[in-house]
């Protein structure tokens, strides 16, 4: 049993992530700062499914599940180093687990302090707390956003990133940057993830699946970016935290102790397939609104995840129609009312 700190855990994959550790029956400290980017109420339900209730939350203060014995939860932001630092100090985490950060690759078009200050500051924070703390694994999200104007394609962890097409995979690339420098100059053993668009219950509402899944069941607009000619690796929840759980628990080893991974389901699907998916599984035809294609996307995202799979058995087990099914479930008993 290991003692993990995991950050952004009332976000989507936190959730999910803290869930599966407890369940295993490690220690676990969540921490999160709750911002409004996106609605509120559906992380302080993803916090209750883990037994922290709403009404005890306070600035900075642990709050004890009501469910499970072995988790606490924090709210606070990762750039409060001071009160970041005295947790670390007091609590002597084994393993972190960062999965905070401000998301969104369009919001950083016109909102890019928060990202400056979210996943750079508040991840370098991170960094050296577990430096001064001795923590035996830093883990934390990249993103596929990282592989940026990037042709070459299924994308390798090898592959140059050093075009990114947003500030959002800019912040990115920067905590990688971060990592391997803490990795060189104090051996801490950090292993970054680059997620590929993750979907699922209790996913977020900005992205794609949850906006087009509940445009479809209410019979209102989506839009089709660049006239639906796109293809993203849309990979189930289920299969991320797989894969993750099992980078948590191998810190990385070597002269300079830092590995990034792909975590994807490695099958590009086209976005019109998605959405015909969607309607397939909804029984309702989706109000299609065909737009151009928007600052900071990109045409294709494909995880080559082969070094996962070397390294740890991982094979994603969920196709799109299975995933979809799921997740139209999950919206139907609760995801419904959340924008």
């Amino acid at each position: 049993m290991k003692k993990i700190l995991v950050t952004g855990a009332a976000g989507f994959i936190g959730y999910h992530i803290v869930k599966r550790l407890l369940e295993r029956g490690d220690e676990v400290v969540g921490i999160d700062n709750i911002n409004s980017y996106y609605d509120v109420r559906l992380k302080y339900s993803r916090l209750k499914e883990t037994g922290i209730n709403q009404a005890e939350i306070a600035d900075k203060e642990l709050v004890p599940s009501a469910t499970y014995s072995h988790y606490r939860f924090i709210k606070l932001d990762l750039t409060e180093r001071d009160e970041l630092n005295k947790l670390f100090e007091t609590e002597k985490f084994d393993v972190v687990c960062n999965l905070a950060a401000q998301a969104g690759v369009r919001y950083s078009i016109d909102h890019p302090f928060t990202y400056i200050e979210s996943n750079i500051v508040g991840f370098a924070n991170v960094l050296e707390a577990c430096r001064q703390n001795q923590v035996e694994h830093f883990v934390y999200a990249s993103s596929s956003s990282i592989y940026g104007l990037n042709e070459k394609v299924p994308y390798s962890e090898d592959d140059q990133v050093d075009r990114p097409e947003s500030l959002y995979a800019a912040t990115k690339k920067a905590d990688e940057l971060m990592a391997h420098a803490y990795s060189h100059l104090y051996q801490l053993p950090t292993t970054g993830v680059r997620f590929f668009t993750v979907y699922g219950p209790w996913g977020r509402p900005d992205m794609a699946p949850f906006l087009f899944m509940k445009a479809t069941m209410n019979g209102t607009p989506i839009k089709v970016f660049n006239h639906g000619d796109m293809e993203r690796d849309f990979t189930y929840i289920d299969d991320v935290i797989q894969g993750l759980e099992k980078i948590i628990d191998k810190p990385t080893t070597g002269q300079t102790p830092y590995k990034i991974y792909n975590i994807g389901d490695s099958s590009p699907v086209k976005l019109m397939d998605f959405i015909h998916t969607i309607e397939a599984v909804t029984g309702k035809e989706a109000v299609k609104e065909y737009v151009g294609m928007q600052p900071g996307d990109v045409y294709r995202t494909y995880a080559d995840v082969s070094l996962l799979e070397k390294d740890f058995g991982y094979k994603p087990q969920t196709s799109i129609q299975e995933g979809i099914e799921r997740f139209y479930d999950w919206i139907v008993s609760y995801g419904a009312s959340f924008d």
